[in-house]
């Protein structure tokens, strides 16, 4: 069974739709994609990965 991805904007994304949304629904994988071009591209990252990257860019 393939689950559809739920994509989302991050909350402080008011720029004028220049950002990335991020589907977090799927188990072990994070997709990512560019918001002015849903159709384009997904780069996916393992979910450890992803995790990983988030902490690094929230450590100050």
């Amino acid at each position: 069974m393939t689950t559809t991805p739920r994509w989302r904007k991050s909350s402080y994304s008011e720029n004028g739709g220049a950002c990335v949304e991020v589907a977090l629904n799927l188990p072990g994988t994070v997709p990512v994609r560019d918001s002015k071009t849903p159709g384009g591209p997904v780069l996916t990252f393992r979910a450890a990965a992803f995790a990983a990257f988030l902490a690094g860019v929230r450590t100050p």
